[in-house]
């Protein structure tokens, strides 16, 4: 075997095991996100300013919301970090102006679902709380897929 193969095959191992890695990281972070934003939105809607506007059969709505704006967070950000780190000849670095539009996007974003989970609890003043989260799932769950499916050079990324 070749000295050149061998090089090769053992940065590819590196390589894998770095990926393998990097995956963990951003699957533990898009959990650990979707917990906290579950349990932000909760503390919001229970014992903070937003607990005279979400009513008890809404609250559904409010924990799918704090899944959607802190798994999506959670996800984004070490993806990003790692993106602003690593980078090859085909697809460079991101640049820290780019990384900042990301993350305004990304805020963006949060306060959408944030404010669509509110809006949508107050279903829960009409009608049954497990009616009011099915309603919730779709609402929030598929709302934004529109924009995801965009093409990202609509937007010039």
């Amino acid at each position: 075997m070749s000295i050149r193969l061998r090089l090769r095959l053992r940065r590819s191992v590196v390589g894998n095991v770095a990926f393998g890695a990097g995956l963990v990281l951003v699957l533990t972070t898009t959990i650990l996100g979707g917990f906290g934003g579950v349990a932000l939105l909760l503390e919001l809607a229970d014992r903070a300013f937003l607990s005279s506007v979400v009513p008890d059969d809404g609250r559904g709505a409010v924990v799918i919301g704090g899944i959607a704006f802190g798994a999506v967070t959670g996800g984004f950000v070490p993806a990003l970090l790692i993106g602003m780190v690593h980078g090859t000849e085909t697809k460079p670095r991101v640049r820290p102006g780019k990384a900042a539009r990301n993350v305004a996007a990304l805020l963006a974003f949060d306060v959408y679902v944030v404010v669509l989970a509110v809006l949508v609890s107050q279903l829960g003043r009409l009608l049954p709380e497990q009616l009011t989260t099915l309603v919730g799932v779709f609402a929030i769950g598929f709302s934004w897929m529109p924009l995801a499916l965009l093409p990202r050079e609509k937007f010039g990324s």
